[in-house]
């Protein structure tokens, strides 16, 4: 006998071989009369088989078997990220402030005498500059040998086959000048352009990548260009110069001319190159070479070097490498500067000391306003 809600009840009858108790009719609600119950009572008994399965499972596994990532390593690759994400945020703080100085332009020049030789010794003085028609005043001059991120970028196509042995010997010399503290790249190019060595301070590490070039199929120059010139994006030094060593004009490349140049007027990196052509020029592209880097050249205030005998590549490379060490580096601010992305043209002038002969300037051309 049981007692609900002060009520005493019966033994529930059967019904042939269902069971109902009179609790039911006074609370039909209840789980226990449900078909609820039937419902919770199998899904217990599934979930209750599963989880016996399961526990026999992991208790027959090897532990060489689970390929879960343990928490362990997944903690240690959150707090490599968060270290990443806060060293990221650390210097993104410490660049910004440089932004003081973004509308200082600095203009590397170079001088020279009716002879071809470079012209030391001269002061701030000696110089005028002007951006457009403004006359501007040079707020920086300096002459001193300044390390340089440079990127030598080498012709590798199948004309270079006769040329390649001296071609690599210039590259030698080039680096019989360079400092220290200089930072370099190659690139070489036939059919398309390739880093065959990232930044590096060793000059033998160069050198010895430059023993496996050999000579292939056509000329990609202007592809090589624009890899070089996105490469410096890398550098770490403020003065950035390009060496091209090439015989011959663009036969394979993807990028047009105008393309090139107008990325080279943008990068403000030196371009300088040595054109090995023969007499005569089998094809258009080999004809307009020489015009081609020559004008590269003279935009970015580098010089282009014309060679016909391949004897002279090591002479000439030395007086490149040392014409990068013995610039006049000068530097302004805009009387009127602006921030609307558009080209200003620069002009250098010189002042030269009396009873020195006319003297020749190399300088950048212009730059692009920033933007923001």
């Amino acid at each position: 006998m049981a007692l609900l809600d002060g009520r005493r009840l019966t033994r529930p009858k059967a019904l042939g071989r269902k069971v109902v108790r009179k609790s039911c009719l006074v609370h039909p609600w209840n789980p226990k009369c449900s078909p609820l119950r039937k419902i919770t009572s199998a899904l217990f008994l599934v979930l209750f088989g599963l989880a016996a399965t399961v526990t026999c499972a992991v208790g027959q596994t090897s532990v060489n078997d689970i390929h879960v990532v343990p928490r362990e390593v997944e903690k240690g690759k959150t707090e490599e990220v968060a270290k990443k994400a806060l060293v990221s945020s650390t210097l993104e703080t410490r660049v910004r402030p440089l932004k003081v100085d973004v509308d200082l332009v600095l203009v590397p020049v170079t001088i020279t005498d009716p002879m071809n030789r470079l012209v030391t010794g001269l002061d701030r003085e000696n110089f005028q500059l002007f951006e457009g028609s403004a006359k501007e005043d040079i707020k920086s001059f300096s002459s001193e040998d300044a390390p340089v991120s440079l990127g030598v970028i080498f012709d590798s196509s199948g004309s270079m086959s006769t040329k390649m042995d001296r071609a690599k010997d210039a590259v030698i010399e080039f680096f019989k000048t360079a400092n220290p503290q200089d930072e370099f790249f190659m690139i070489t190019f036939s059919d398309a352009p390739e880093v065959v060595n990232d930044f590096t301070s060793s000059v033998d590490e160069i050198q010895g990548k430059l023993v496996f070039t050999v000579p292939r199929k056509r000329t990609a120059l202007l592809d090589a260009i624009y890899m070089g010139v996105s490469k410096m994006r890398q550098a770490k030094y403020a003065k950035k110069a390009l060496l091209i060593i090439s015989d011959g004009g663009d036969n394979h490349s993807r990028y047009t001319e105008g393309e090139i140049k107008a990325l080279v007027k943008e990068a403000d990196v030196m371009v300088y190159a040595i054109g090995i052509y023969d007499r005569y020029y089998p094809t258009e592209e080999e004809r307009l070479g020489p015009a081609l880097l020559g004008e590269i050249a003279e935009l970015t205030g580098g010089r282009a070097f014309t060679v016909e005998n391949p004897n002279d590549l090591g002479d000439v490379a030395t007086k490149i490498g040392v014409e990068l060490r013995n610039q006049y580096l000068l530097g302004y601010r805009p009387s009127k500067p602006g921030r609307d992305g558009k080209w200003r043209k620069i002009k250098v002038k010189l002042l030269p000391p009396k009873g020195l002969p006319p003297l020749r300037v190399y300088a950048r051309t212009g730059y692009y306003a920033p933007q923001e």
